[in-house]
């Protein structure tokens, strides 16, 4: 990544916000021209409450009019680039590095840094194979297990129902980076001799298959992430793989995943014409603990992107109130 190249950009943009926000109209008086934002609307919930978060306050702090692009990883990137994309929230930069790196490089998109940094992601099995569950009445299955390189050893524990003489790994969406990713790791561990690499048609599914399986107290292996619902309520383990390294997750990706910047970015014509978001959107900071609780409000609440945005806005009221300045956050309060 040319950092150089972004920090000329990152420090030119801010000083224009600084002076922008000057002159912003007091909260009440009559709006500034409308303006408009399209956000890239990836497919799981965090990153689009995360979207619905900054959205609220740029419609009701800043008077812009809001438009969501639904996408894939890279597609999005690719928009973001164009300028079909104005702001990306969530992008979880390893996982699309070298992809990432040219868009930065290029001068076509601004990296703001962290959103959440504070992330896991890997495979697992539910806990009570490894350690059972009394309160339940589940034996321990598996004791011995603790790492993908035991995974050989236990498939039978796994059975794919379509596919007897196989145990059935669970693997995420087409269109993700991680997904091809975990595709060469259950090459590169030996397990595609043992496992079907199933993979699933939503980030719904994927979680739905973890949560069915759990509440059945059955076997389930595969791939998740946090933050998530999910992993904030169900007790999960998360298998040992050897350590992240460099050299070896560029050639066969046989080790851990490192720990993701989960950053927000934008267009960098966007952020030239619009200095006073680009102030909020570089503000703007997240942690995965308040994300599990969010997500986990949705999923006990039935509630929407929408809602729960609303929910972040109303019970870290603390929180997001320090990344504007106060007349935009008076304005904010106003709308909720």
């Amino acid at each position: 990544m040319n950092i150089t190249k972004k920090n000329l950009w990152r420090g030119a943009l801010l000083l224009a916000a600084s002076v922008a926000l000057l002159v912003l109209p007091i909260a009440g008086c009559t709006p500034a021209a409308e303006k408009s934002v399209i956000f890239g609307d990836l497919s799981w919930d965090s990153a689009q409450v995360n979207n619905r978060i900054a959205a609220f306050i740029m419609t009701h702090g800043y008077w812009y009019e809001v438009e969501y692009i639904p996408g894939d990883t890279i597609t999005i990137l690719q928009g973001l680039r164009s300028g079909d994309v104005d702001v990306n929230m969530e992008i979880w930069v390893e996982n699309q590095q070298k992809a990432y790196d040219e868009a930065v490089a290029s001068g076509d998109v601004l990296d703001l840094g962290n959103n959440f940094g504070d992330n896991w992601q890997g495979w697992l099995v539910p806990r009570y194979m490894i350690e059972g569950d009394a309160a339940r009445g589940i034996e321990a299955v598996a004791p011995d297990l603790r790492s993908v390189a035991d995974m050989a050893d236990y498939w039978e524990l796994f059975k794919d129902p379509e596919d007897q003489t196989k145990g059935r790994f669970v693997n995420s969406i087409p269109g993700w980076e991680c997904t091809g990713i975990n595709s060469e790791k259950l090459v590169t561990y030996g397990l595609d001799e043992y496992y079907t690499d199933f993979v699933v048609g939503s980030d719904a599914a994927l979680a739905g298959s973890m949560a069915a399986a759990f509440e059945k107290g059955e076997p389930w292996f595969g791939y998740y992430w946090a933050p998530t619902w999910v992993l904030g309520k169900l007790d999960m383990y998360p298998l040992e793989e050897p350590a992240y390294d460099d050299a070896v997750w560029n050639s066969t990706k046989g080790c851990a995943y490192a720990s993701n910047n989960v950053n927000v970015a934008v267009n960098a014509a966007f952020a030239a014409e619009n200095p006073e978001v680009v102030q909020f959107l570089d503000n703007y900071a997240t942690m995965s603990s308040q994300h599990n609780k969010v997500l986990a409000y949705m999923q006990d609440e039935g509630a929407t992107t929408e809602e729960a945005a609303m929910y972040f806005l109303r019970e870290y009221e603390d929180w997001w109130t320090a990344w504007v300045p106060s007349d935009v956050a008076a304005a904010v309060k106003a709308a909720l």
